[in-house]
């Protein structure tokens, strides 16, 4: 089965970004016909967790398990609120305490939200560029959802939400499986077996 980490850092409850991010999730599972076991990471509870994980390097606890399910995920949604022209500081610090490298090659869908569509751009310019650092697969299609966009029934919003989980979809599935360490693939060399531990 896939495994699909959703990221959500609204800061309500319940938040704008959270209903981005679990339709998002609805899109990208029936897309890939089911076969998807998806896990929400609600940034708004480990806020703690994550200052204190920048603070001392390693995070712990239930936080520790929310970065596994994030960087063990076969594809990531991840949804932010859009402050000040860019993502939310409780957003980027999350992706700031993981490891380096922990991301590549993940398939990733970025969403946002905000008051107007005047914030629209914030995907492509605050988000796109942070994921491309974190060497993630970002999806073309990324979806913002501006207060308005929440009453049309059909078009707009559902649309390019539709649109966007089956991209993702499609690049989980194209992704390869990852390698196996297989002994036979590239053998010792007999000098080096001779020589001994």
């Amino acid at each position: 089965m896939t495994a699909i980490a959703v990221v959500s850092a609204g800061l309500g409850q319940p938040s704008s970004s959270r209903l981005l991010a679990d339709r998002l999730a609805s899109a990208a599972a029936e897309a890939l016909r089911g076969d998807a076991a998806v896990e929400t990471v609600e940034l708004r509870d480990h806020a703690h967790a994550i200052v204190d994980a920048t603070l001392t390097g390693f995070p712990s606890g239930a936080f520790r398990a929310a970065v596994e399910t994030v960087v063990n995920a076969d594809g990531l949604i991840a949804v932010t609120p859009i402050f000040n022209a860019s993502y939310s500081g409780l957003f980027k610090t999350f992706f700031d305490v993981l490891e380096h490298g922990s991301l590549e090659g993940t398939p990733v869908l970025l969403g946002a939200t905000g008051g107007t569509a005047r914030h629209s751009l914030a995907i492509d310019h605050a988000m796109r560029p942070m994921f491309a650092y974190l060497r993630a697969s970002a999806v073309p299609t990324g979806v913002f959802a501006a207060s308005e966009d929440w009453g049309s029934a059909d078009g707009g919003l559902p649309d390019r939400i539709a649109r966007a989980g089956a991209e993702l979809a499609a690049l989980v599935e194209a992704r390869p499986a990852p390698a196996k360490d297989d002994p036979y693939e590239a053998p010792v060399p007999f000098e080096r077996l001779l020589a001994g531990p």
